[in-house]
C-alpha cells in the first residue's frame, strides 16, 4: 500500500494526542506487578502497547509480542519473577534478530531461568517464572535503557531487592528516570544513589488509579509541520500535555524553539495535562548540532525538518538507532537522498548535512521499512514536496494508530494507492 500525501495551505488544527506509549507500557507491566485490580486509565491503544495488555489479559503459554521491542524487554523480565509459570516469548522475524543477550544474562544472574529457544542471544526466550534473590548487579551503562528498564521494574519483587551499578557512560538517563518516577507512583523505594548506580529495596507496590498522560514523542510530528508550513499565521494546538512531564522527549519543545516553533502552554499546573498552543517564532538557528543520547527517538524528525530548512546539521549520539525496528541510520540516509538531501553516517553513532544536495527522485515513494518512525517523520514533508508517497503507511500502528486520520482532519489529503 503507498499513500499520497497533499498538505493544505493554511494549517489551523486542535489535535488530541495519543497516551504516551512509554509510560503506558511501565503502568501495564508495573501494576500487573501489584497484583491489584484497579485498571490504569488512558492507556495507548498502539501496536506496542496492545500486544502487552493482550500478554497480560490472556496470559498464554506462547507470547507473540511482534514488532515491539519494549514489548520483549519489559515482558522478559516480568515474566521471569512469575513464580511457577512457564512461557515462550516471541516476536517477528526482525525481533529475532534484536540482540537481548545483555538482558537474559542480567536476569540470569539473579536468579532468572531463561533458555535461548533459537539462536543463541536472540528471541525466542524460555522463561519459567521463579523467585530471584536480586542483590547487586552490574551491567554497562551504554546499553538500551529498555534493559535497564526492564531491570529496575522487577526489583521490588526481588527477596533482596536491586542495586544497579552501571559502568563507564550512562546513556538515555530521562528513560531510566521515567521509569523510576512511574515506579514511585506505585509506592516503590527506587531513587539513584550515586551517580552510575541505583538502588531499589524490596518493597512492594501498591495497587492504585493512573492516569496516563499524552505523548511528546507523537507531538513531534506536529512540530515538524509547523516549523515547516510557509504561513506564519498557522497554528497547532495539542491535548493532553504536561509542562514538567517525565518524558524525554518532552524537550522536543526545546530543540524546535531553535528551529522558530513556540510553545505556550494554557496551564502549568503540576501533573496536569493541558493544551499547548504552537505558532511560529519568526527565528531559526543557522545550524543545529545536538546530542540526542538521551531522545534517540527524535532523531529522524530533525534529520528530515532540518534539510527541508535548509539547516545544515550535526547529530551524534545515536548509537540506538541501528538496533531499532531497523537500521534507521542506514534508512534515512537512502531515503532522504530521495528528496535531494546528501546525509553522511560517522561511527555508527553520527549523521551530519552540510548542505549537499542530489537529484531527487520521489517516484517510487518513501520506503518505510516496517518502522513507523520512518512513516511519521517523512509524512510533513508533504508541506514541501507536493504529493509525497509513503510506502506501507501502516506501521504507524506501532505508536501513533490514528495519525493518518488526524492529518486529514487537519487538511491534509491522503490518496490510499495500491
Amino acid at each position: 500500500m503507498q499513500y499520497e500525501i497533499k498538505a493544505p495551505s493554511v494549517l489551523q488544527h486542535t489535535a488530541k494526542l495519543p497516551a504516551s506509549k512509554s509510560i503506558s507500557n511501565r503502568v501495564l507491566v508495573i501494576h500487573a506487578l501489584t497484583g491489584g485490580h484497579t485498571r490504569p486509565s488512558n492507556l495507548s491503544d498502539c501496536d506496542d502497547t496492545e500486544v502487552i495488555v493482550e500478554a497480560l489479559n490472556n496470559n498464554p503459554y506462547e507470547i507473540n509480542i511482534k514488532a515491539a521491542g519494549t514489548a520483549m524487554r519489559f515482558m522478559t523480565a516480568y515474566l521471569a519473577v512469575k513464580e511457577g509459570e512457564e512461557h515462550v516469548l516471541t516476536g517477528t522475524e526482525r525481533m529475532r534478530h534484536r540482540p537481548i543477550a545483555i538482558l537474559v544474562d542480567a536476569l540470569r544472574k539473579l536468579g532468572a531461568q531463561i533458555d535461548y529457544v533459537g539462536e543463541e542471544g536472540y528471541p525466542p526466550l524460555r522463561i519459567k517464572g521463579c523467585a530471584p534473590e536480586g542483590g547487586l548487579l552490574e551491567v554497562a551503562g551504554n546499553i538500551s535503557s529498555q534493559f535497564i528498564s526492564a531491570l529496575l521494574m522487577i526489583g521490588p519483587q526481588l527477596k533482596n531487592g536491586l542495586t544497579l551499578h552501571m559502568t563507564g557512560d550512562v546513556i538515555s538517563r530521562p528513560y531510566i528516570d521515567l521509569t523510576l518516577w512511574t515506579m514511585r507512583e506505585f509506592g516503590a523505594d527506587a531513587d539513584w544513589s550515586d551517580f552510575d548506580t541505583i538502588t531499589v529495596k524490596p518493597q512492594p507496590y501498591k495497587d492504585r488509579a493512573y492516569l496516563t498522560e499524552n505523548d511528546w514523542s507523537a507531538a513531534s510530528y506536529w512540530y515538524e509541520m509547523m516549523a515547516l508550513t510557509s504561513n506564519l499565521d498557522d497554528e497547532i494546538k495539542l491535548e493532553g500535555l504536561m509542562d514538567g512531564s517525565k518524558q524525554g522527549d518532552s524537550q522536543v519543545r526545546y530543540i524546535f524553539s531553535l528551529l522558530g516553533v513556540k510553545t505556550i502552554f494554557a496551564s502549568k499546573r503540576p501533573g496536569e495535562p493541558t493544551t499547548v498552543t504552537l505558532k511560529h517564532s519568526g527565528h531559526c538557528v543557522p545550524r543545529l548540532e545536538y546530542n540526542f543520547v538521551n531522545s534517540p527517538d527524535l532523531a529522524q524528525t530533525f534529520v528530515v525538518c532540518c534539510a527541508l530548512l535548509n539547516v545544515p546539521f550535526h547529530f551524534t549520539g545515536l548509537s540506538t538507532l541501528k538496533i531499532k525496528e531497523t537500521d534507521r541510520i542506514e534508512a534515512m540516509k537512502k531515503e532522504m537522498r530521495k528528496l535531494g538531501y546528501v546525509v553522511r553516517s560517522a561511527n555508527d553513532c553520527e549523521l551530519i548535512w552540510d548542505g549537499e544536495l542530489c537529484e531527487p527522485s520521489l517516484e517510487a515513494g518513501i520506503d518505510t521499512y516496517e518502522d513507523h518512525r520512518m512513516a511519521l517523520a517523512f509524512a510533513p514533508a508533504a508541506l514541501r514536496f507536493e504529493g509525497l508517497r509513503i510506502n506501507n503507511p501502516q506501521v504507524v500502528t506501532k505508536s501513533y494508530p490514528y495519525f493518518w486520520e488526524d492529518i486529514k482532519a487537519a487538511g491534509f489529503e491522503v490518496k490510499s494507492e495500491e
